[in-house]
């Protein structure tokens, strides 16, 4: 039986079965075309790192402008995150999934094309709104066909896309030094019009549930609020700008606004892009707060690592880009590891451990080389986050789902909200400092410094999270 359509125009199927835990072949391929679709995306996120010299001199615009390229695509991503989630909850995750892979491989073509950084600034925008949808509709599908055993499909599933945004670099540096940087966009392409075809064919279609109101006045809110604050750090890395210029005041100003404006919207709307208990409620105000912290760690450092073994070391686009693949093996080697563990160990001894060696890593990574040269010191220090990284990753995806397993799409969505806003924060801070700094290099080897400080004094947050064990 069919049910009425909504308020809102669609209809929805009331006689769709609930998924059942399907076939172990299924559940592999789907999960394989789930996984290229998050790769992908995750791989934009950071693959401009390398580039952004190129860029810069090839577009005529300095470092706190070309980093636009990098930030801007993180707010895309948290704009299309919770928003993907609900609509992915309401209105099917593969319809969802495959108008995330058009945009986003339409959008790549255009950047390719781009002849000013404010025009590539714009595209990246549309295209981290196809990226950043990859995350909830995908988690959403692996979660619907995977049954019992969801939380070990989530915990592998989930640390694909910090591995993608570390092997960004690479693939961005390895085509810069050998073809141009537009080919870093032009690549998407032939990949994206494969998966479509793929998802199309093999991705099946999962109970709906009712349609609500989209909270567009939500949205717009949140996306004015961060583009605003990205606005006010950016003038502050133009020479001669100070924090009592006038543009810089005023942009500031209207930040703080849009923030009361967003909080009053979220209390008082029924149907809130980001509910307000997924943002104060039953543990999850710490959880957004440690994923915040996860996020300055793996997106922050995905984008400017590269970018600090060329300025401190001199080293060539392609060996600055595989300066992070080191930090991705570590990664892969212990995620698996971790997650299989995950129902032994709970939550809190892996986030413990994990941003621990996650600070040490970076700590490391600050100072000057002992006894090896750049190139490998970079690398083993960089292995050596990875390790935590790995190690904290199934722990705190599994723990902001353990929160509220029903809403498996929306809570993913605001999760990585959370870690994508660390990553925008720390990155436009870090290429405002950068740009001001007469030693790029030296300025963020005492960002990194800081950091892992910052990421040491917030461990004690992991013992407020409940610390669960076995199914869920």
């Amino acid at each position: 039986m069919t049910g009425k359509p909504s308020a809102g125009g669609f209809s929805v199927r009331d006689s769709m079965v609930a998924p059942r835990d399907a076939p172990v072949t299924g559940r592999t391929l789907i999960f394989a075309i789930c996984a290229i679709g998050l790769f992908m995306g995750s791989i934009d996120a950071t693959i401009v790192a390398t580039a952004l010299p190129r860029i810069g001199d090839a577009l005529h615009s300095r470092l706190n402008w070309t980093g636009w390229t990098i930030t801007i695509y993180a707010l895309g991503e948290i704009i299309a995150l919770p928003l993907a989630g609900k609509i992915s909850d309401q209105f099917g995750r593969k319809k969802v999934f495959l108008v995330s892979v058009v945009v986003f491989t339409t959008a790549s073509l255009a950047c390719g094309l781009s002849t000013t950084i404010y025009m590539l600034i714009l595209l990246r925008f549309v295209q981290a709104l196809g990226g950043g949808a990859f995350m909830p509709s995908a988690t959403g599908i692996v979660a619907d066909h995977f049954g019992a055993d969801r939380d070990r499909g989530i915990g592998m599933f989930s640390s694909i896309f910090p591995i993608g945004s570390m092997v960004g670099p690479i693939v961005g540096g390895v085509i810069t030094q050998y073809w141009v940087w537009r080919g870093i966009f032009f690549v998407n392409v032939p990949v994206g019009i494969v998966l479509f075809v793929l998802a199309w064919r093999f991705i099946p279609k999962t109970a709906l549930r009712d349609s609500r109101r989209l909270d567009f006045a939500g949205v717009g809110l949140l996306s004015g609020t961060i583009l605003v604050g990205m606005l006010t750090v950016t003038l502050l890395g133009e020479r001669g700008v100070s924090f009592m210029s006038p543009g810089v005041a005023v942009s500031a100003v209207a930040t703080v606004v849009l923030v009361w404006l967003f909080m009053r919207h979220t209390r008082r709307t029924d149907e809130p892009i980001i509910p307000l208990r997924l943002l104060q409620g039953r543990g999850f105000l710490t959880m957004n707060l440690l994923n915040f912290l996860y996020g300055t760690a793996i997106f922050g450092f995905a984008v400017l690592a590269p970018l600090y073994a060329e300025d401190r070391y001199h080293l060539a686009f392609s060996q600055a880009g595989t300066v992070t693949s080191a930090r991705g093996i570590g990664m892969i080697i212990v995620a698996a590891v971790a997650t299989l563990a995950l129902r032994r160990t709970g939550y809190r001894l892996p986030m413990v451990v994990g941003f621990t060696t996650i600070a040490f890593g970076l700590f490391m990574l600050s100072i000057a080389p002992r006894g090896l040269g750049p190139y490998w010191w970079l690398m083993i220090f960089s292995l050596i986050a990875g390790f935590g990284l790995g190690i904290a990753s199934p722990a705190t995806n599994n723990a902001t789902m353990q929160l509220a397993p029903d809403d498996v799409g929306a809570i993913s969505g605001v999760r990585g909200m959370f870690r994508e806003i660390g990553g925008v924060i720390y990155i436009a801070i870090s290429t405002t400092l950068l740009a001001r700094s007469h030693d790029r290099g030296i300025a963020q080897a005492h960002i990194f410094v800081i950091q892992a400080v910052i990421l040491l004094l917030m461990t004690g947050l992991v013992y407020l999270v409940p610390n669960h064990r076995g199914k869920w």
